[in-house]
């Protein structure tokens, strides 16, 4: 039952409280330890293929640009959800203030939209230097590449505004216990004391534009490079790129799998521990292999990593 204007205004609400991921104490300090170990090789990890980036001229490709910037998104992604996952584990359930709710609401809805851009614009640069390669120099020259990664930042960062306008511009009365690790649309949506069909139609048409558009720019760069591929005369050569494209689609899979069940749903999302460990894929797996699996198999960046450790 909706409540009267007077009653919201005298009872919203000016601070959450956040379970985290687990309640249970005996598990906790292990849980703890092991995402803190997680976080550090995360932000290690990134850390290294960007400073290898940076400092090695051969690494000046559209590749390793569209990298440098996922990088630099996952180092930005993790320390926006991994802190509160880590405070829940140490203390428990805590109180974070409706400001600060709504700040990490909006870097994180920034920086997952920015890495899905980032992916389609990943998906299409292979897909142009292996379906087209003579208009590869062409096709993704600097100014391109500026332009699609600046695209993906500004992108994300005008679907924030709108989502977590709406968001906050909901009544919270109470109660104000968030089942999540971190503030996020779907918990903050149950907890809403109004309607929020508004705020559940812009969320689903900027998952479909955000989601499922760049999902099938991805799909599309794909399949377009797997007849290539099969066309092509050298079991060797055929090998080596299905290599290259089957470890990136493990993990866009897997990523767009979990954000997708979220994000894409019209309705608020009733199994929210289903959600807890959803969302631990792709703000906390996801990130640490993306390195692995982009750079880290990768020979020109094995021959840069193997320079700089060899420095005289």
């Amino acid at each position: 039952m909706e409540r009267s204007p007077e009653l919201v205004n005298t009872t919203r609400v000016q601070q959450f409280v956040l379970l985290g991921l687990s309640t249970r104490p005996e598990i906790r300090d292990v849980l703890f330890f092991v995402f803190l170990a997680l976080y550090l090789l995360t932000l290690l990890e990134n850390t290294l293929i960007i400073l290898l980036i940076c400092t090695h001229p051969e690494l000046h490709k559209p590749m390793y640009f569209f990298l440098g910037n996922l990088s630099c998104l996952e180092m930005s992604y993790v320390s926006v959800t991994m802190p509160s996952l880590l405070v829940g584990l140490w203390t428990g359930p805590y109180l974070i203030s409706f400001t600060a709710c709504m700040t990490q609401l909006f870097f994180f809805i920034v920086l997952i939209c920015t890495e899905c851009t980032l992916l389609a614009s990943m998906a299409y640069d292979r897909y142009v230097a292996i379906c087209r390669p003579l208009h590869y120099p062409l096709l993704m020259r600097s100014q391109v590449c500026l332009s699609l990664a600046m695209a993906s930042w500004i992108g994300g960062l005008l679907v924030s505004v709108a989502k977590t306008t709406c968001i906050a511009s909901l009544s919270y009365c109470g109660p104000n216990v968030l089942n999540q690790f971190f503030c996020d649309v779907s918990p903050l949506l149950n907890l809403s004391c109004t309607h929020v069909a508004l705020t559940e139609l812009v969320d689903f048409v900027s998952a479909i534009v955000i989601f499922c558009g760049t999902l099938l720019v991805a799909l599309a760069s794909y399949s377009a490079i797997g007849v290539t591929v099969l066309r092509m005369p050298s079991a060797a050569t055929r090998r080596k790129a299905f290599s290259t494209c089957a470890s990136h689609l493990v993990v866009v899979g897997i990523f767009y799998s979990a954000a997708l069940f979220i994000y894409c749903r019209p309705s608020r999302i009733e199994s929210m521990d289903l959600n807890k460990v959803l969302s631990v894929i792709y703000t906390v797996a996801t990130p640490l292999c993306n390195p692995v699996i982009y750079c880290l198999r990768n020979k020109d960046v094995h021959a840069a990593l193997w320079k700089t450790l060899h420095w005289p």
